[in-house]
C-alpha cells in the first residue's frame, strides 16, 4: 500500500477484496475474473472483490469463506459494508472484467470461465438487489482497473493480447 494523490494505494491480488473508505483507491488487473465494486455515495465507503471463479460448486462444510469465489467475495463485502453501519442496497454496483485472454484456441473452458464470472456477478448483484449502474464485461484480452473510493468513479482499461502472446500460448496448447 502506498499514497498517491492524497489516496493510500491499495492492489488487489486475485481472491482479494478490499473494503475502506474515501481515502483510498483499489486496484487491480483482471483477465478472466472479475472485481464488482461497491460505493456507498452518502458515506464514500465501498469496495472491491477480484474473484477468480462464480462459486466452489458445493458447500465445503465448516470451510471459511473464500474471496476467490464470487458469491463467497460478495458475502464478505457485504458484512464488512453491514458491519460499518451500511445497508448495501443504498450502494452503487460497478462490474468489471470476464475477459477471453487468448481467442481462438482450443480451450473452450478456459473461454467460458470469464463470461461464467460475469453472468454470476450480475445475478449475485440482482439476488442481493444491488443495482448494476456500470459494467465493462467480456471482450478479448485484460482489463487495468482503477477504483477511487473519493468519488466512487471507476477507470477501466481493456488491453488485446499481443500476437507474440497469442502465439505463445498456441505453442503451449500444441506441443509439437
Amino acid at each position: 500500500m502506498h499514497q498517491i494523490d492524497n489516496l493510500l494505494d491499495v492492489f488487489l491480488q486475485p481472491g482479494e477484496l478490499f473494503v475502506a473508505d474515501s481515502g483510498y483507491q483499489i486496484r487491480t488487473i483482471l483477465g478472466s475474473c472479475v472485481s464488482i465494486t461497491l460505493w456507498h455515495p452518502e458515506t464514500g465507503l465501498g469496495g472491491m472483490s477480484h474473484f477468480l471463479l462464480p462459486s466452489r460448486g458445493h458447500q465445503v462444510r465448516h470451510a471459511e469463506m473464500d474471496g476467490r469465489y464470487g458469491d463467497e467475495a460478495l458475502a464478505l463485502m457485504l458484512s464488512d459494508l453491514r458491519t460499518r453501519g451500511l445497508d448495501p442496497r443504498e450502494c452503487q454496483a460497478k462490474i468489471f472484467g470476464g475477459g477471453n485472454m487468448f481467442p481462438g484456441t482450443a480451450h473452450a473452458q478456459g473461454i467460458k470461465v470469464g463470461r461464467r464470472n460475469g453472468l454470476a456477478a450480475r445475478e449475485l448483484l440482482r439476488q442481493q438487489c444491488i443495482p448494476v449502474i456500470s459494467e465493462s464485461l467480456f471482450g478479448v484480452g485484460h482489463r487495468q482497473i482503477i477504483f477511487d473510493l473519493s468519488r466512487g468513479d471507476v477507470w477501466a482499461r481493456q488491453v488485446r493480447p499481443t500476437q507474440q502472446e497469442l502465439e505463445v500460448h498456441a505453442r503451449m496448447e500444441c506441443p509439437i
